[in-house]
């Protein structure tokens, strides 16, 4: 119930929602950025705000539609074993926003889900 009267929403390894888990990829780290990038340059309604290798981050905002800010953070856990975990505001005027922040990470996840293999179970 709460993740619907927020406008905010993040993962995480102990998120009781299980679609809003970290998501483990058997990928390097730049393969996963690459992914996440190669996601925001497809799509007309992102734009990339800021990438940053060295911290494992990528930024960006919406170009149309609702304000989202998203920050993507990819954390190599071991040799191809890489975390990928996602920050989303929507900009909203009361605060509420409906599930729209779980949903732009449910794409997000999707998206690279198909592009690389999921480490299961983790």
């Amino acid at each position: 119930m709460k993740r619907f009267f927020n406008n905010h929403a993040e993962t995480s390894d102990n998120h009781i929602d299980a679609s809003l888990k970290t998501r483990y990829f058997k990928a390097s780290k730049n393969a996963v950025i690459q992914a996440v990038e190669d996601y925001f340059n497809a799509s007309p309604d992102f734009l990339i705000h800021a990438r940053s290798d060295q911290h494992g981050e990528i930024s960006a905002t919406s170009k149309r539609g609702k304000k989202v800010f998203i920050i993507a953070t990819v954390v190599m856990v071991r040799p191809y074993q890489t975390a990928l975990d996602f920050s989303v505001t929507t900009e909203t005027p009361v605060q509420i926003d409906f599930g729209y922040s779980n949903k732009v990470i449910k794409k997000i996840y999707q998206h690279v889900s198909e592009q690389l293999p999921v480490i299961e179970g983790k």
